[in-house]
């Protein structure tokens, strides 16, 4: 049987806790070999299995294992591991545990907890990280944190400092704070205004105010600020002059440096400065302005010659443009895109104190507008490009008539110029029937699309003025305007052993007929006197009158 090892809260864990009836999984063969035996340290002193007890542990990927463990609200470590065995018993619970062989190394012990949901949780709690003071700045492996009510493992550090610009708040409290078992080593500090912002007031600590003439400089996750070698810096504490002369102090290799008021007109009776010309490596170390009243701020201060990755050495996108001022600590690239293509990613990237930019460089992704379908069978796409200053242009089909423009171009923001055109259906006017016509044709009753034909005539002695038919067209108008009726009187044919002057098939309103008859024929004297006249409403006035022989007159 496997002894079981009872492990109290002075216990150090070199990997493993104790183990009682372990079981083994075998590693997954395909990440490489297993790890080394684990070991239990109790009081600093290793605990050996006992001969021939110790499995291949290289063999195996993970060991799940019995172990009494103190309980999250067990009373302190020192005094569980100086009672005795029975009271230690009291003070502990058995809990299954385990740990895996992740990349020739273990992880764990991971542990279920007592009446628990049965998952496994690491034994040393991580910290919690919630609502942060204002102007704080909180780091965690080299990236920001933008939002909180979240944790940190056991045995992590997290970073602090104030907003920038640098020197323009204090920081109260330690820039580094560990996570040890659910508990900071101390706790997170506070951003507290300078006299920039407290109207100079005496009670609060100095502005220190960074300018970087020549050279460049920036500030690194820490709060602290990094300068290149050869640049001139200013520290500038501000501080009302009257008050008193503030104290510039270091902790650098130097011996002295130029301090004192500033000499311009509007800077002299508020800026106490310190300047170091030509930055070197000597000049690293912790600059302390203290006014007269004894209350300070400080800039940490470190010297190194970084240089970013160049830019053109990078893999950039063939239409992406820059701008560099060079690839140096605090030095600055600009990017921008030819017309047809956006950015995406930042504008600007600056060289870091590690050694990265600050981002990767953007992209530049040519504009295309929305995609168009058209569900409409009425309007037609003749050409198509969504991409930018190019366009889309439709008609529609025939016998349609469109709304909107014909075509649409694709701008720089990726939207269309205007909206998509609709159709809508020629229609021409209802045709007006001329009075005294008739309408004897019409293709489409009461809805006259284009190509509609309709016809006219007229009544009894009128004639028809205009074209008898029309068409409609796609402009929405009749292909001809609406004939009219005039009345008529008909030709009323040839009067006996006689003719009529003039001989035509119509006459109009107020043609009189004059009548000639044959040789040896004549007209009675009466109405050769008075001709036939054409009336207004289509009739003669009166019949034609008939050629008789001159014998019978």
């Amino acid at each position: 049987m496997v002894p079981t090892v009872v492990v109290a809260a002075a216990v150090t864990f070199a990997v493993l806790v104790a183990a009682s009836d372990p079981t083994f999984e075998q590693p997954d063969k395909s990440v490489g070999g297993g790890c080394p035996s684990p070991g239990v340290t109790l009081n600093g002193t290793r605990v050996v299995p006992r001969s021939g007890m110790s499995p291949d542990f290289s063999a195996l990927s993970e060991v799940k294992f019995s172990a009494r463990l103190p309980s999250p609200s067990g009373k302190d470590s020192a005094a569980v591991a100086s009672s005795s065995s029975s009271s230690v018993a009291a003070e502990v619970s058995s809990r299954i545990c385990k740990i895996k062989c992740v990349s020739g190394q273990w992880v764990g012990p991971l542990c279920q907890e007592v009446n628990g949901d049965g998952r496994f949780q690491p034994i040393l709690k991580s910290c919690a990280l919630e609502e942060v003071p204002s102007n704080l700045i909180i780091s965690f492996k080299n990236r920001i944190f933008t939002e909180f009510n979240t944790t940190i493992p056991h045995n992590h550090t997290i970073s602090a400092r104030c907003q920038e610009p640098i020197g323009t708040y204090k920081l109260n409290g330690p820039s580094i704070l560990n996570c040890t078992n659910g508990i900071w080593s101390s706790p997170i500090p506070k951003c507290q205004p300078t006299t920039l912002f407290t109207n100079y007031s005496e009670n609060s600590p100095p502005t220190i105010l960074v300018r970087v003439p020549s050279g460049s400089a920036a500030v690194d996750h820490n709060g602290g600020l990094v300068v290149f070698p050869g640049s001139i810096l200013h520290l500038e504490c501000l501080y009302l002059r009257r008050h008193g002369d503030p104290e510039w102090t270091w902790t650098s290799e130097a011996e002295t440096y130029l301090t004192g008021w500033a000499i311009g007109i509007d800077e002299r009776n508020w800026k106490y400065r310190l300047s170091i010309y030509y930055v070197k490596q000597f000049d690293t170390g912790v600059y302390t302005c203290t006014t007269s009243r004894g209350i300070n701020n400080t800039i940490t201060l470190r010297v190194s010659d970084v240089h970013c990755k160049p830019v053109p050495s990078m893999d950039l996108n063939p239409h992406l443009n820059y701008r560099a001022s060079g690839h140096r600590l605090g030095q600055t690239t600009y990017f921008n895109c030819p017309p047809g293509f956006f950015l995406k990613g930042p504008a600007n990237i600056t060289c870091l104190p590690s050694g990265d930019w600050s981002n990767s460089p953007p992209d530049c992704i040519m504009v295309k507008c929305p995609p168009i379908n058209v569900d409409d069978s009425r309007l037609i796409m003749v050409e198509y490009n969504d991409t930018y200053g190019k366009r889309v242009v439709f008609k529609c089909a025939w016998g349609f008539q469109m709304s909107g423009v014909n075509s649409i171009e694709c701008l720089a923001d990726s939207t269309w110029s205007h909206r998509i055109p609709t159709c809508t259906e020629i229609l021409c006017p209802p045709p007006i029937v001329p009075l005294n016509g008739l309408l004897i044709e019409d293709s489409a009753p009461g809805r006259h699309v284009v190509g509609s034909v309709v016809q006219f005539s007229c009544g009894k002695k009128h004639q028809l003025i205009g074209k008898p038919s029309m068409v409609c067209t796609e402009n929405g108008t009749w292909s001809h305007s609406t004939p009219y009726c005039k009345a008529r009187c008909e030709y009323p044919g040839e009067p006996s052993n006689g003719r009529i002057i003039p001989l035509k098939f119509w006459y109009a309103p107020g043609d009189k007929l004059k009548i000639t008859c044959l040789a040896g024929y004549v007209l009675p004297l009466p109405l050769e006197a008075s001709p036939p006249v054409c009336l207004a409403d289509g009739t003669w006035s009166h019949s034609l009158p008939e050629c008789i022989q001159y014998t019978n007159v």
